[in-house]
């Protein structure tokens, strides 16, 4: 049984999380993504994390509104919430959606939101520095990964490494596509793009972003947002290579290494 309090019921009890897991659209709604969610809450499980959610009292975080062009819509969102985190009085907030992570971090502090915000992959990593969690390869030793760069997380935020050091310590074999890292090819779901049909164009953006994937003859496609994990399981469905190649998020690979 998964164990995830609500900060109303650990306000009940006078009792304190030492991090505050912000889930998101994405990761409550979507049936995939849930799946991500799980797997990070049984990592903190396993971790003996003090962690709580804010539950029905989490609204969106307002990025689609704002990527969209309703800066107005965004502010309302962003208030709501700002007034509900600081009623609880929160500090430290982790996420397993970029997309989240960037807004709370980068946007919230403007509006009077001012809290230490990690993806949870740096996350994932400190829990392994601090010796809370430990990764043998088990299931993952010796597979191909290739590790996707959301664009919120790598170029806007410079988070590059820390996923990439979770997926080495499964004695996997993490080999990159040509372009990665500060040149990452966004997945073609970010600015709302998510919400709504491609222009029209010679090429999908998530196919490209597949070929590029495939061409590195991964076992798994590494991805850390679940936007990400969304376009880029489209894209090897559109090559008909679902059966040969996984697209799975960071939190999942770990997860699993761990058998939790």
């Amino acid at each position: 049984m998964l164990h995830v309090p609500t900060m109303a019921e650990m306000m009940a009890q006078g009792k304190e999380p030492e991090v505050l897991f912000w889930v998101g659209c994405s990761g409550s709604f979507d049936d995939r993504a849930k799946k991500i969610t799980k797997a990070f809450v049984r990592i903190l499980n396993k971790a003996g994390i003090n962690f709580a959610v804010l539950g029905t009292e989490e609204s969106c975080s307002g990025d689609p509104a704002k990527r969209a062009g309703n800066e107005f819509l965004f502010q309302m969102q962003a208030m709501a919430n700002i007034q509900v985190l600081n009623g609880y009085n929160i500090k430290k907030i982790v996420t397993t959606c970029p997309h989240c992570f960037n807004t709370l971090k980068n946007e919230y502090p403007g509006l009077g939101g001012n809290y230490q915000v990690l993806h949870h992959t740096s996350f994932l990593k400190q829990l392994l520095e601090e010796g809370k969690i430990s990764l043998e390869g088990g299931s993952f030793k010796g597979k191909r990964i290739t590790y996707h760069d959301p664009c919120y997380l790598g170029r806007a935020n410079g988070i590059f490494e820390a996923p990439r050091e979770l997926i080495r310590k499964l004695d996997a074999e993490l080999v990159e596509m040509k372009t990665c890292k500060q040149r990452g090819l966004c997945c073609g779901a970010g600015g709302a793009q998510m919400f709504k049909e491609p222009e029209k164009g010679d090429k999908d953006v998530n196919m490209e972003r597949t070929e590029q994937a495939l061409e590195t003859q991964p076992d798994i496609i590494a991805a850390a947002c679940p936007f990400c994990n969304t376009m880029m399981t489209d894209g090897v469905k559109g090559k008909e290579k679902e059966q040969s190649v996984k697209v799975v998020d960071v939190a999942e690979l770990i997860a699993n290494a761990e058998d939790l």
